[in-house]
């Protein structure tokens, strides 16, 4: 039996594996378990603004608009209600 070789893409540029790499999301360090999204204003990316809760479980959230991570500071925690 002979093995089967996909013939070489002609519109390929051989960089596939590099675009496929996603920046890692921006973290924003927090200290509070409730915090507000609303993009990135300076750069013109905002979006509408979001109020997200932070899990005890996870220490953290991801904003469904921009991928920004709020990490939460388990050192400076305030008192939320």
């Amino acid at each position: 039996m002979t093995e089967y070789v996909m013939p070489e893409n002609p519109l390929s540029t051989g960089q596939e594996a590099e675009a496929l790499k996603l920046p890692a999301p921006e973290e924003v360090i927090v200290t509070s378990r409730k915090v507000a999204c609303d993009g990135n204003d300076a750069a013109g990316l905002g979006h509408p603004r979001v109020w997200l809760a932070i899990s005890p479980d996870t220490g953290f959230v991801d904003c469904g608009y921009c991928d920004k991570r709020f990490v939460l500071d388990p050192n400076h925690v305030d008192a939320d209600h």
